[in-house]
């Protein structure tokens, strides 16, 4: 499990509890850019300006991780994991619209533990 640059930065940016947990995580957590998203990156950007979003939605979208995101997941083949659900609105693109469309597999938090099979064990 991991996430990539873009959001690191975005939670940083927060200056809160969440901020304080990912500060110390770094490049072995937040994977950076790479040549192979590059391609997929354009692959995204298209798709987000032909569909029906306000621009707007499309301009937020275009300059915040949730582009990044996608772009990573779709170049490496990689479950984006988000809280996030698909939306019929027109005012703000969902990562799981923009997974759909691309074939990228989105799945929520509780779907990824319980595939992972994860365990919580209070001592």
């Amino acid at each position: 499990v991991y996430s990539i640059e873009k959001v690191g930065a975005e939670l940083i940016a927060g200056a809160d509890e969440l901020a304080a947990w990912a500060a110390p995580l770094g490049a072995s957590f937040f994977l950076k850019p790479d040549p192979a998203m590059l391609p997929k990156l354009s692959e995204v950007s298209a798709w987000a300006v032909s569909q029906r979003y306000e621009q707007a939605a499309v301009n937020t979208f275009l300059e915040k991780a949730d582009y990044y995101l996608v772009a990573h997941a779709l170049a490496h083949r990689h479950t984006v994991v988000t809280h996030e659900i698909a939306s019929t609105s027109v005012k703000k693109i969902k990562i799981p619209d923009a997974c759909i469309a691309l074939g990228v597999k989105c799945v929520t938090p509780f779907e990824m533990l319980r595939y992972s099979r994860a365990r919580f064990v209070l001592p």
